[in-house]
Order: C-alpha cells, then structure tokens, then sequence
C-alpha cells in the first residue's frame, strides 16, 4: 500500500536535516543513477533504509550496515513488466529468476483472464486444464490470490488487473451472447470488489473466445465501474491485424465514454499484409492523445508473438468451452468448414492460420506426454510427418493434447518493430512467465522474451542500435508504467520512495535466449533489490523472497 506523501516528505526531511547521517542499511555507492524521470544520470548512489530509499546522489555523509560498491555500473529503478503470465509460474516456483536477472522487480498480471473472481465450476476447469505446473487453488477472489502468493514468498512485487473474461467466464459461462442486465449488474459489482482488493483497473484479450463475444457496450460499462476507483483499461484488442485500425477506434471509444487511461498491449501490425498500417495506428493513438485522452501502449522487443492454436480456428467452433470446441472438432462437416476458413484471410476474426503460415507456426507447449517430442517443430513440419493437411493437424493436435496447444507465430515486421519503440509513449511487458531452466519449466519451449525481452532492449535496441538514450530506455521501463499504473511510489529514485533498484551494466547487458535454445537467461544486471532486501546479488539469485502485492488505487474503498 503507498504511503501517504507526508509520510514520505516527513521521512526525506528527517534524514536530511540529521548533522550526523543516521546509519542505513545499505548504501550503493560510486554508481551512474539514473531517476527513472529520463534525465542525466548524476554520479553517486543509493542509500537504503529498511524499504524506502532515504537519499540519491552524493552519499559522502552516509554510514551503511552493508555498502555495495557499483562502479561503472548503471543504477536505476526497478523495471515494470506491463505484461507477465508469471500467475502461475510464481506459484511453483517463486523466484522469478528470468525477470529478475534482466531487473523486474514488478510483475502486471490480468490480460484478459485473471485468477480471481473463481466460482466453483470455474475452478474445477482450472485445476483439470493444469499441465506440466501443477498447484492448489485454494482461493476465490483475485485479492485472495495475489495475497497467498505474497504470503508463499515471491521475490518480485506483484499486481494485476481484473479480467473482462473472467468476469464474463464467471456470469455468463462460454456463451457467445450479451449479458443480461442482470448479469451485467453482476458483472459491474465483480470488477468493483476487485478494485476494492486492489486491481489496477480492467484488462480484455478480444480476438480470444469468450472474450471476443464481448460488444463495446459491455467493456464500457465495466470500465465505469472501475473508473469509480481510479481504474484504467488495458487490452489486447480485438484485432492486431486486418482491422487494426479499427480496434485502436474501439479502445479510444472505450477510454473516451468511460472516462479512463486506457493501454494497449503489445502493440504491433500483425501479418504481413497489415504491416503497411503501423504509421496509421500510432497516428492514431497520438491523435487521441493530443485530443486529452491518456492513451498509452506496451509491447515485446521480437518480431513473433505466442498463443495457442485457438488463434487458427474461428471463434464460433469454440463456443461453449474446450469440451465443446473438440465435440465440433470431430465432427467431419465441421472439419470441411474449418479447413475453408482457416486458409481464407477475413475481417471477421484474428486468423493467426493465414497471418504467420503452418511454416512460421512453432509449436512450444502440449500438455500431453505423448505430443511432447513434436515441441520445438513448425506446424508445416508435423503436417509433413503425419502426411495431413496443416489445417487439420492443427484440429487433431488441439484434440489430442487436451488443450489449445501453445504455438510461436512469425507475424510482425523488424522495421515496425524498431519505429514502435522509438515512441515515449511505449512501455513493456514480456507477455510471457518468469520461468527458470529446472525442473517442470524445462518440459516446454517459450517464446524467448521470457528470457531475454528487457535485456534485449537494452543491449540490442538502446546500447547497439541507439534508438532511444539510455536515460529515455530506463524511464520507459520504469517511471512511465509506474505513473500509467497511478504508482506514485514505485518507478522513480527519490528520498522516501520503495526501494526496487537495478544495477546493470549497459556495456554488456544482452539477451541470449533464441527460438531454438529459449532457456537461456540474460546476462548484465549484476543487482537487484526489491523493497530494499537484495534478491540478485553479483549476478546470483539470493534466494530471497521479499515481494508483496502492490495495488490500485481503489484499495480498501
């Protein structure tokens, strides 16, 4: 919870008026400090006392129990990840170690789905759709989650928005319909009482079934409710490809009737055939925010995305569920009609079939043992080894493995890419777990980023490529989410506010991750502290587990 901002003024004041420094408990010393607001960096350190950073800059007076000399080392604040699937990962496993080796010290779940509000049916579909990471699930509310997970012990701090599909999940079922207004009503009050726990503000996934049955209406009306609590939007909107400039429309709208910020996540111009959009969708996005509106947006430093292979089949064949999505699945007249429009490029949904092709499909992820050796191959090349169209592998694989089947998709342009992140108005999330190369994280391959997404900003994009400052690539991480977020004691280097810190250094941080060999942390950040406890010490996990919830500002209302 932040503190009040006497507090903290009453804190730096105290400190500074001492003639005789009090004693810290640690200080960083002899280091570049970067503030996170995008300016110069000044020589000095960080003095730290129990949570709270007590001084920046010079600490010539400073007596520290511990004192960590940085030298030629950057010192920043700790980075956010706008976009983590680390919910689960967290559960089996609480170190975070990839996001803490490339500096997160803040994981922002709820793309959509959340772990919170569960009724009974909605945690019996959990528990049986759970592969290879396997944890109760003895919570209902998402508030309940997010404190049994500071309670385990979790090294990063955590955060989520409520999902706009969990909730419908959770009213509504798998029904491609409008709600009633009594479920609407019922739906209102879920993402009030997440405010109340603490969520950020509501998050959509709409090219995904439930999710895509949503009309704008709807995700107006439940950003009004979390308006009422400071709340924002965030979402992977309803198309990044052919009508991506139409969805950017749409989550304007949003932002504008319901009166709040509003994010888009992982922004990008997906297929080929859209690249050509990308200039007219950012446009569009400072359009809006030259009109007044606080639009903003993240995105992954790679040229491919990762999901299941639900992004090949139309919404309809999924309605109702997994059971019912593979129920059509066996049906041969349904398969003829899948096998039509998987291969023809529509407006009607998000066909990741025709966007990225069988040859630019990796699979990297199936619940079944049996399907596990075709981990790392392309869809073309499981359709060649069963001598089976790609369309109709991909139904079979889906039946099969008991679940959506986790793919790569190639679908973004490198020089897009490069032009998106040159935008200050551009955050990051990795839309990926913070795994480790142990244990059950090594039964599957993950899209890169969650090795390497923010390191290979900084070494690739910032140090090599020189897109951005590096005082401009660390706000981005740092103060930009935070202040989007309504985090007004994260993100910055200031007397009296948390101390989540990075130290790394910009002369050879870098990703190593790559499609073929994804389990490969990134190398260059030497430490990290998370609420002034250090978690990454010259270059090693400490082992510690100091992380908390960190919530909206609807919190306790």
């Amino acid at each position: 919870m932040r503190a009040h901002p006497s507090v903290l003024l009453s804190l730096a004041l105290a400190f500074a008026s001492c003639r005789s420094q009090p004693e810290v408990d640690l200080a960083l010393i002899n280091g570049r400090v970067y503030d996170g607001s995008g300016g110069p960096p000044v020589m000095g350190g960080v003095a730290v006392a129990g949570d709270r950073i007590v001084a920046v800059g010079a600490l010539d007076d400073v007596r520290a129990r511990t004192t960590i000399d940085v030298k030629g080392l950057a010192v920043a604040p700790g980075f956010i990840n706008m976009l983590s699937w680390a919910d689960e990962p967290l559960l089996v496993d609480g170190r975070s170690q990839s996001d803490i080796r490339q500096g997160v010290t803040l994981e922002v779940f709820g793309e959509g789905w959340s772990m919170g509000p569960l009724n009974d049916r909605m945690r019996e579909e959990q528990l049986a759709a759970q592969g290879d990471l396997k944890f109760p699930i003895t919570w209902q509310t998402l508030g309940q989650y997010l404190s049994v997970l500071e309670k385990r012990g979790v090294s990063t701090n955590v955060a989520s928005f409520v999902g706009a599909t969990t909730v419908r999940i959770h009213e509504i079922g798998y029904e491609d319909r409008e709600p009633t207004d009594d479920e609407l009503e019922r739906m209102k009050a879920l993402v009030r009482d997440a405010m109340r726990e603490g969520a950020l503000g509501v998050g959509s996934s709409l090219i995904y079934a439930p999710a895509f049955y949503a009309k704008t209406p709807e995700l107006i009306e439940l950003c009004r409710a979390a308006a009422e609590f400071g709340g924002m939007y965030i979402s992977h909107m309803r198309s990044e490809g052919a009508r991506l400039l139409e969805a950017i429309d749409e989550l304007v709208t949003i932002a504008r009737e319901a009166n709040v910020p509003a994010e888009i996540y992982h922004l990008k111009a997906a297929g080929r055939d859209n690249w050509g959009k990308v200039d007219e969708a950012l446009q569009k996005v400072e359009s809006a925010r030259d009109a007044g509106l606080r639009i903003t947006a993240n995105m992954y430093t790679y040229p491919a995305g990762a999901t299941g292979l639900a992004a090949t089949m139309p919404p309809w064949v999924q309605e109702g569920g997994y059971d019912a999505w593979v129920k059509r699945l066996k049906d041969p007249a349904i398969r003829r009609r899948l096998r039509k429009e998987m291969t023809t490029p529509t407006n009607e949904w998000e066909n990741f079939f025709t966007g990225a092709g069988p040859d630019g499909t990796l699979l990297v992820g199936f619940k079944s043992e049996a399907l596990k050796p075709l981990t790392g191959k392309t869809l073309a090349e499981v359709a060649r080894m069963r001598g089976r169209s790609p369309e109709e592998t991909a139904m079979d694989l889906v039946i099969e493995d008991g679940s959506r089947v986790e793919a790569v998709y190639f679908l973004m342009s490198d020089d897009n890419l490069r032009t998106q992140l040159k935008r200050p108005w551009v955050s990051f999330g990795s839309d990926a777990g913070s795994l480790a190369p142990e244990g059950p994280f090594l039964r599957s391959s993950p899209h890169p980023r969650a090795y390497g997404n923010f390191a290979r900003w900084l070494g690739r994009y910032v140090r090599d490529e020189k897109l951005v400052p590096l005082e401009e690539a660390i706000r981005r991480l740092s103060a930009l989410p935070a202040e989007n977020l309504g985090l007004g004691d994260r993100g910055r280097l200031a007397p009296g506010l948390m101390a989540d810190i990075v130290v790394f250094d910009p002369g050879t941080i870098r990703d190593h991750a790559t499609f073929d060999k994804p389990h490969q942390y990134s190398t260059g950040v030497v430490h990290v502290l998370v609420n002034g406890v250090p978690v990454l010490r010259d270059g090693e996990h400490t082992g510690a587990t100091p992380g908390r919830v960190v919530r909206g500002r609807g919190y306790g209302k």
